[in-house]
């Protein structure tokens, strides 16, 4: 079978992280994992490697299980910490309620998300609070989770103040807390943080780490910083089909990027091309970036036309993510010249002025 080469003249996309390909260190633990037999189900030295350097990442003693995809690790981390007849709050872009085909409700049996507002994508203590106790009755899916994505769905990062508020309002209702953290290395380098910091230390339960979009080719921690809700979840694993057999290829990925700070510098460098797409494109007539750059992601709001004229010439973004603005988002492998060349291609875009 002839293998068919992408065209060498397609231009590096801004549509997602997930259109990046795999990182050479996660590429190099693959191939370095790829030889003899080994145990299968995670009985294998990589795994446990893995999961000690996630420990030592952290700073804490925290349960690590890998799944295959960020719906999976949502959902199944949201359905360990509720019953079917309890909600989850969260904002009303986050991921869980827009992009998973309700798989946290069906994984979950049926619990219901109540959706928050707030600004830049962050979630607003005080619709949490309208949220929990509008009603105390039989009749209302009692609140018990109260789930965080960071960074946001348009790109903003939660301070540990934001985080700590948002702490106190689950502590005096009884919450768990759940950080959906697909970016959550983008959010890091944004605030140059320890992980520890907008994690545990922040009250928060269960983090599902992203790794797809960081440069691995598949695969993602779920996080227990509270190890008793991590009771059977390897069952849960099982029974929805992410218990990978041939488990060193999802965990050994991560030991190169845990290894000499390559997670974090990755999504350093995807912030540091956002930031600069964000003030290339703000100068622009006409052109007006939306929410604050804080992670590798840029919102910005274009004159008539412009959109038809780029998707026409070629270049993939999304448009249905917030408010209808376009989202471009960097990866770990945009270079400064994918930059320039979307700034060129939006600079003969504009409509003529004068």
């Amino acid at each position: 079978m002839k293998l068919v080469h992408p065209d060498p003249e397609l231009k590096n996309q801004f549509a997602s992280d997930n259109y990046a390909p795999i990182c050479p260190e996660a590429m190099a633990a693959m191939q370095a994992v790829n030889q003899g037999h080994v145990n299968s189900y995670g009985n294998d030295p990589w795994t446990s490697r893995a999961c000690n350097l996630l420990r030592e990442f952290f700073e804490t003693d925290c349960q690590v299980f890998f799944v295959f995809n960020g719906t999976a690790a949502n959902s199944l981390a949201l359905a360990s910490l509720c019953q079917s007849y309890h909600s989850i709050v969260c904002h009303e872009l986050a991921h869980i309620e827009t992009d998973e085909c309700g798989a946290p409700e069906f994984f979950s049996n049926g619990t219901k998300i109540l959706l928050a507002t707030g600004n830049g994508g962050k979630v607003d203590p005080d619709q949490v609070e309208y949220l929990v106790t509008r009603r105390s009755d039989i009749h209302y899916p009692k609140p018990k989770v109260l789930s965080l994505t960071q960074s946001t769905e348009l790109g903003t990062v939660y301070t540990p103040d934001e985080l700590q508020a948002l702490r106190d309002c689950a502590e005096k209702h009884n919450l768990r807390l759940h950080m959906d953290g697909a970016r959550f290395a983008n959010a890091l380098a944004g605030r140059d943080l320890h992980p520890a910091e907008l994690t545990w230390k922040a009250g928060i339960d269960v983090l599902t780490f992203g790794g797809t979009k960081v440069g691995m080719a598949v695969g993602e921690a779920v996080i227990f910083f509270n190890r008793e809700l991590a009771a059977e979840f390897d069952y849960r694993c099982k029974q929805a089909g992410q218990l990978a057999s041939k488990m060193r290829y999802l965990s050994a990925p991560w030991i190169s990027l845990l290894q000499d700070g390559v997670l974090v510098r990755h999504a350093r460098h995807a912030n540091a091309m956002a930031t600069r797409l964000g003030d290339e494109l703000q100068a622009l007539p006409g052109v007006e970036v939306v929410h604050p750059v804080e992670a590798n992601a840029v919102f910005v709001r274009f004159p008539q036309g412009v959109i038809e004229t780029l998707q026409a010439d070629g270049w993939y973004f999304y448009t249905f993510i917030g408010s209808g603005e376009a989202r471009l988002m960097c990866s770990w492998n945009t270079r400064e010249e994918d930059v320039s060349q979307l700034i060129s291609a939006v600079r003969a875009a504009l409509p003529e002025t004068g």
